[in-house]
Order: structure tokens, then sequence, then C-alpha cells
């Protein structure tokens, strides 16, 4: 017996011939069955990194280990496959993490930004800020009966509101928390990935869980949505679009809660207010501001299982609207409690967005 797979080819099921030719060395079978769960891996390093950039890489880092590695494999089943993958590619966030900073919004505690609320900073691209996850990547990784445990894509595990907390955590402790509560390890398995004891990882989730549950919002199961958005939100979606687009800064303020907030990756600025915002948009948006960049269209997009758009900006003189960046909003009660404009045009096409309009 070699890596705990039977010799014999009999009774194998199809995917247990595939591990074994994996484990074996040839390449074309374990690109089969490892590109299977590539997305899957991918969201699970979207939420330890919060970068989508930095999950495809880790993903990439996670498939060369494992490759490299691959005679350390134990075969224990249908799932154990899948499983070694998650440890290699948790191990492989890990060390992403003890390399980079955490990412952090710039109204967090401890957050690198030092920009005041309501005051307009220039981008600091040297700063590791939070990245959005287009839902299109989403789509088929949903849990099927074979993997009910593949909770990878539920909404209140991937929207904003979530990525954004669980950077707080540290590295050991986020690792604990996504293993545990999202893909539902238990604690024994969660202890041998990260070389510690039963212990030591139940008293880092409980802390994680604390931290958690000070920085979500407090009835979680008001955003906590289906995966879709419903009627009700497409509908706010597309009214603030419009009112952006018609620059009825009136109309838009009236689909905010009075205490909404909006921040601005990658610049340490956030706005808190809804008259706040609409004034800072006005002061873009309207011909009559001397701050006038001229008109915006928008195109409907999702990320991070939340509804909002693109933003495409036609300046004084030009032909043509270019990219400008993306929003993303959280509603609550049918209004919009959160926006989170991403200043940046470096994930269009992530997006498949069009170069212009």
């Amino acid at each position: 017996m070699t890596n705990g797979i039977s010799p014999g080819a009999q009774g194998r099921s199809e995917d247990e011939r595939v591990v074994v030719a994996a484990i074996g060395g040839e390449e074309s079978a374990f690109a089969s069955i490892s590109e299977r769960h590539r997305r899957e891996l991918q969201v699970h390093c979207y939420r330890m990194l919060g970068s989508l950039q930095d999950a495809e890489d880790a993903v990439q880092e996670a498939f060369l280990r494992a490759w490299r590695s691959r005679e350390s494999f134990t075969y224990r089943g249908p799932s154990s496959f899948r499983a070694w993958l998650y440890r290699v590619a948790t191990n492989a966030c890990l060390d992403v993490l003890q390399r980079k900073p955490r990412k952090l919004f710039p109204w967090q505690p401890g957050s690198a930004g030092d920009g005041p609320r309501g005051s307009l900073l220039p981008p600091d691209r040297d700063l590791a800020w939070l990245q959005p996850y287009p839902d299109e990547l989403l789509e088929g990784i949903a849990p099927d009966e074979e993997r009910p445990d593949a909770q990878v894509v539920a909404r209140e595990t991937i929207e904003l509101a979530f990525i954004v907390a669980i950077q707080l955590l540290s590295p050991t402790q986020r690792a604990v928390l996504i293993l545990r509560d999202v893909l539902g390890w238990s604690a024994k398995e969660t202890a041998a990935l990260l070389d510690t004891t039963v212990a030591a990882a139940n008293s880092a989730l409980q802390r994680a869980r604390a931290t958690l549950k000070q920085h979500l919002p407090e009835r979680r199961v008001e955003w906590a949505a289906p995966s879709e958005p419903t009627a009700d939100e497409v509908a706010l979606v597309r009214r603030y679009m419009e009112a952006h687009e018609r620059g009825d800064f009136a109309a838009m303020a009236e689909l905010l809660h009075k205490d909404a907030r909006l921040t601005m990756p990658p610049t340490p600025s956030w706005f808190d207010g809804r008259d706040a915002i609409a004034a800072l948009f006005a002061s873009w948006l309207d011909p009559q501001s001397p701050g006038y960049v001229g008109e915006v269209r928008r195109v409907p997009v999702g990320a991070n299982g939340q509804p909002g758009s693109a933003g495409y900006l036609r300046r004084p003189g030009d032909s043509a609207y270019r990219p400008l960046g993306l929003e993303f909003l959280r509603i609550e009660n049918g209004k919009v409690a959160e926006l989170t404009m991403f200043v940046s045009t470096d994930l269009f096409p992530a997006f498949a967005l069009p170069e212009t309009l």
C-alpha cells in the first residue's frame, strides 16, 4: 500500500484512480483533480487574504507546493485529496500574511490610514487595501450532496462586512475561524493543520468569534440575505444608478440611511452620513461645482454577493466614458447602509467590463 491507496485497480472509483495517478507523478492527472477545486480554493484564499489577486497567487503557490510534496499525501477516502489541498492552501496564505500587512479599511481600529472622516485624501497605493470578489467567480461552487461541507459561498461569509471584520483577526485566528465556522472542520482537524493543540485551536476560535461579534452588524440575519439580490434590492440599485447619472443628488440621498457610510479604498478616507455622501458626489458631478470632473455612467455588477455598479467617467472634452471605479452597496431595511467605492480600474478586467462606453 502506498499513500494509503490500495495498489489493486479493481474496485477503485474513477476519482481514486485519478488520485493514484496524480500522486504517482502523472502531471495531467494531478492538474485534472486539482483544477476541480481551484475556484473554491480561490474563495478560501480570498477570505484569508482579502485580495483577489493575492488569492489567485496563493492558489497557484498551493498547487505548486502540493505537486512537490505529493508523496506526503495519505489517501483516507474520496474527500481527502480536497481536504489536503485546503491544508496546503491555508499554509500558503499564512505565509503571505506573515510577509504582508493586513488589509484594513481606513476607519477600522489600527488602520494604517490616517485620514479624518469627511476628508478626501489621495490614494495610498503602498497600503494593501481590500479588493472585491466578482460574483461570476462564485457561480457553480455552491455545496452539493457529495460535498455538504463546502459552504464556501454562503453569502454571510463572503460579503464585504465579513471580509472587513476578519481582517482584525490574527492570521491564526482567521484560519481557525474560517476552517471551523465556514468549512465545518473539526477542532482536531484544525489543530492538526496548524500544528497546535485542540485546546489552543479552540481558544483561538473563541477569541475570533468574540472579535467578530464586536464588529459585525448586530442583527446579522438582516444582511445575510439570499445569495441573489432581491427584486427590491435590484430596483433600489437601479434608482441609485439613475440618480447618479442624472445628477439628482437629493434623490440619491433619499436612498441612503441617515447614518450611511462611504469608504473609498485605496484612499485613506471615509464619509459618514447621507448628507456628507451626497455632498461629496455633488462636488464631483454637479456641473456648477468647482470640482466638476464630468458625466458618469454606471454598469450593474455584483461582488461578494452584493449588488453594485462599475462607474465610467466622460471628462469635459472627451468623447468616451472611461473606467472610474467599482461601487458596491450593503442594503438594510430597504435603504443603503454602506457604500464601498474601490477607486481603481485595475480590477475591471476581472469583472469582464469594457474598456470604454
